[in-house]
């Protein structure tokens, strides 16, 4: 298991769709869009397949014990239901964190779009954070990305979001495609989101005085069975994308870096949307 470094403290886990951030003395590991509890809306149209808990399981604790991070953070959309939960969210999500415990010694969850009631599935020990995020050493600013982050993310340097499930769609011949997950990396605008926020009454602009903000991340979803936001759809745009920030006209879209899992560049998303793939 080896890691991709995108910048300073911020890398990658290679095959993983996992964000280690790092500074001297202190590893903290970031996982978006679980979705826990997908298998039974799956059910409910008639498509079963066994739950996906157990493996997300396994694949957490194998990356914590090879980089033994302190911290876990949840980046939103950790179960399913939008409004409650289902029973077999009540089952497992406890469970799923009560063994997560076991490995480090804090777990956090900034909620996201999905996360209605979630709070009441959390075992002791586990922090719900605020919608608008968390600002992590003042260098990155976490939050899902379904609403907008919180004033004083845009004093640090990177954001990180997830929410979008970006995904690249490949053509195999004239009947046949298949996706894959990918990271999207994009300059961000930080003066121009601020006054966006303000604009908008998110944020008071005595609120933004030391805006920092320069790159936005959008992290592919870690349920390896969630479909996704097709970014190289050739008549995709901008506004079509979810999240009022990637709405915003405040970050580079167009010249976002795509990356597979494996760290494959793929080009950019312009690119990609002109070549038609």
């Amino acid at each position: 298991m080896e890691l991709l470094r995108l910048g300073p403290g911020l890398n990658a886990v290679r095959d993983q769709a996992a964000l280690l951030l790092a500074k001297p003395g202190q590893r903290v590991l970031v996982l978006a869009d679980l979705h826990i509890g997908w298998e039974s809306t799956l059910a409910s149209k008639g498509f079963h397949i066994p739950s996906q808990v157990g493996k997300m399981l396994k694949r957490i604790k194998s990356i914590v014990r090879a980089y033994g991070p302190q911290k876990l953070i949840f980046l939103g959309d950790v179960k399913h239901t939008v409004a409650g939960a289902e029973a077999e969210e009540w089952a497992e999500i406890p469970a799923f964190f009560e063994e997560l415990k076991k490995f480090v010694d804090e777990i956090a969850v900034v909620p996201g779009n999905h996360d209605g009631r979630l709070e009441a599935l959390l075992p002791d020990g586990v922090e719900m954070l605020s919608s608008g995020g968390i600002a992590l050493w003042g260098f990155f600013g976490l939050f899902h990305g379904h609403a907008w982050p919180s004033p004083e993310l845009l004093a640090c340097k990177w954001l990180i979001t997830g929410h979008v499930h970006p995904v690249v769609v490949f053509r195999e011949g004239p009947y046949f495609r298949t996706s894959s997950r990918v990271w999207l990396l994009m300059d961000c605008d930080g003066p121009s989101l601020a006054e966006e926020m303000v604009r908008r009454g998110k944020a008071r602009a005595g609120e933004l005085s030391d805006v920092k903000a320069g790159k936005l991340i959008v992290m592919p979803s870690f349920n390896e069975f969630l479909g996704g936001q097709a970014i190289n759809r050739p008549r995709a745009s901008d506004e079509s994308l979810i999240g009022p920030v990637l709405r915003s006209r405040s970050v580079d879209l167009a010249g976002a870096e795509v990356y597979m899992l494996d760290g494959t560049f793929l080009g950019t998303v312009g690119q990609l949307r002109r070549s038609g793939i």
